[in-house]
């Protein structure tokens, strides 16, 4: 019987090595993974309908949204409801989350999950910078209608690129990493 052919040392079908090892944002920041960002966002949604339902329905926001509704047309509120509850809603965002975010470059729902907001440098982000660049063209993009879902849900899929950057990370600069 014959014995069979030795292989090369080097077969060119066999598939690659792949070497993984944690995404890295370049200067030894570990890049927060996506489910504690996922978590983080609806701990912080959480927080934020907590603070805006209750309010919303003492001055009849839902009622006017249910009748918006059930109108006939697109069902939108007027434009002055919808910009008065934006500005009131990113307002008591920065009131509730100002201060982990100046602290730490963390709202609550990262602090709890030991991630936390840093520039491209490494470096926690000044208040102004995280409010202005991060969050506001988001919140205000968001309350427009039909054109704040599409924008939603791209930012949200952006967390699948490599470098997992969301577009509210690429406006501000900024990456979310471990906390350390």
């Amino acid at each position: 019987m014959a014995t069979p052919p030795s292989l090369p040392e080097h077969d060119p079908y066999r598939t690659p090595d792949a070497h993984l090892v944690p995404p890295s944002s370049g200067d030894g920041h570990e890049l927060a993974d996506r489910w504690a960002r996922l978590a983080a966002a609806l701990i912080d949604g959480v927080i934020a309908l907590v603070v805006t339902v209750p309010p919303m329905l003492m001055t009849g926001y839902w009622q006017a949204a249910f009748e918006a509704g059930r109108s006939g047309g697109l069902g939108f509120m007027p434009l002055g409801t919808t910009v008065l509850w934006a500005v009131i809603g990113f307002a008591l965002f920065a009131l509730i989350q100002g201060y982990p975010l100046h602290a730490s470059g963390q709202t609550w729902g990262k602090k709890l999950l030991a991630i936390r907001i840093v520039d491209l440098q490494g470096r926690t982000p000044p208040l102004a910078d995280l409010l202005l660049k991060r969050y506001l063209p988001t919140h205000a993009i968001v309350n427009i209608p039909c054109l704040g879902g599409l924008y939603a849900l791209v930012d949200s899929l952006m967390i699948f690129r490599q470098d997992q950057r969301c577009l509210h990370d690429l406006i501000a600069g900024t990456r979310v990493v471990r906390a350390t």
